[in-house]
């Protein structure tokens, strides 16, 4: 692997998503020595078409947008290899990244664009749900897209009664299903749901319905049948941040890392960027993020060189 201990590279980016190539794609173009490893699961790839993502008028898929993004950084020699971070230590002034498979990469700074895990329902052929727009994950990106339709939240507490309050927005039938969870909320936080005309159903799921090949209606436990157009998963993610726990970084109440206006660490030289920080899921943010800390890192290497 480029960039072994006794060489190190400027930088290591740790994911090849939105986040981990834009910043390549900068880091490229201020002709730095750096690498990109990517696991090659990135979250975007699971994206079937996204309306929102400003430049794609007539929308734009994620592994779409994955390739173009991959081919820009190839066109500036951005070097992207295969591997998974096992771990991401500070030894010294550096940053060594050792991979899964024992391969170890040292650099003067590290970025990590590792993104999050969807916590996905239990329910059958769940990708092909998802790439047919019947199990959706973001009503930032796509609530336009289900205006007027009836519409199932799945998930519990306050995060799941924010989405469900947020689908109000484009439609009067939103229907709250725990999937057997309780729902863990505040009175309040009930006296708002039924506000707002939201009925909260806790019973398990017992039985998915399909026709025509999409999911149309679940049966709960205790009998009822709920039809849908579709379901949104608002059962959380988790961040990817476990590789750079030897670094020693600080996350916040969500587990994701806490960082400053220029996507700065508390560890020096260890940036953070896109959905492992904390704040707004979106791949414009992420793609911001990335723009500020590759400037940043090239800024603060020149100065460090004496060139700036």
């Amino acid at each position: 692997m480029a960039g072994a201990a006794d060489t190190p590279l400027d930088s290591i980016i740790v994911g090849g998503g939105p986040a981990g190539l834009t910043a390549a794609i900068y880091l490229a173009r201020y002709r730095r020595r750096f690498l990109v490893i990517d696991a090659g699961a990135p979250r975007a790839a699971w994206i079937p078409l996204s309306h929102n993502h400003a430049g794609f008028p007539d929308g734009v898929t994620g592994m779409d947008l994955l390739a173009r993004m991959r081919a820009q950084a190839k066109r500036y020699g951005a070097p992207v290899e295969r591997g998974c971070v096992a771990s991401l230590r500070k030894s010294g002034e550096l940053f060594v990244a050792r991979t899964e498979a024992g391969d170890e990469v040292a650099a003067r700074t590290a970025v990590m664009a590792t993104g999050v895990i969807d916590v996905e329902p239990v329910l059958p052929n769940l990708y092909q749900a998802v790439q047919r727009g019947l199990i959706r994950h973001c009503p930032i990106c796509d609530g336009f897209e289900v205006i007027g339709q009836r519409i199932g939240v799945l998930g519990h507490g306050a995060d799941a009664v924010g989405d469900a309050l947020w689908m109000r927005t484009y439609t009067d039938d939103v229907t709250l299903l725990t999937l057997g969870e309780p729902l863990g909320l505040s009175d309040g936080d009930r006296r708002r749901l039924a506000g707002r005309g939201i009925r909260a159903v806790e019973q398990p799921v017992a039985e998915v319905h399909a026709e025509a090949g999409r999911i149309a209606a679940l049966t709960t436990a205790a009998g009822e049948r709920l039809a849908f157009d579709t379901l949104y998963s608002a059962l959380g993610a988790v961040p990817r941040t476990d590789p750079a726990r030897p670094a020693g970084a600080r996350t916040g109440a969500s587990g994701r890392f806490e960082v400053d206006a220029h996507c700065r660490t508390d560890v020096e030289g260890l940036f953070a960027i896109g959905d492992v920080v904390e704040g707004l899921n979106q791949i414009s943010v992420a793609m911001g993020h990335a723009a500020i800390a590759a400037t940043t890192i090239h800024r603060t290497l020149l100065k460090e060189e004496g060139r700036l």
